[in-house]
């Protein structure tokens, strides 16, 4: 399940495991691209292998600007609460399952 993250908890609930969060907005058409294709990622891996998070940076700029997110859709991997890689635009799952793998 792609759950929804704030800039109140992120720290904290992307600190451990491999995690994935998509840097979206409402009125961003790639983003609603992507957003199924995340839902069945999330539907096929185990939680414990890959968490998936969703920060709308219209509701949550503090994150965003953090972490210098300059286009939507962006998805960052976090390994272990550390920044392993960012790329911008719409992913499909097969190019998301072959950064996951450079990961591990």
């Amino acid at each position: 399940m792609v759950q929804a993250i704030r800039d109140a908890n992120v720290l904290e609930e992307t600190k451990e495991g491999v995690v994935l969060i998509d840097f979206w907005a409402t009125w961003c058409g790639p983003c609603r691209m992507q957003a199924p294709i995340l839902e069945q990622l999330a539907a096929e891996v185990d939680e414990d292998d890959l968490r998936i998070f969703k920060m709308d940076v219209d509701e949550n700029p503090e994150t965003a600007r953090q972490f210098g997110i300059m286009s939507i859709p962006t998805l960052m991997f976090k390994k272990d609460g550390e920044l392993v890689k960012q790329v911008a635009g719409v992913h499909s799952k097969a190019q998301i399952l072959a950064i996951l793998a450079e990961l591990n």
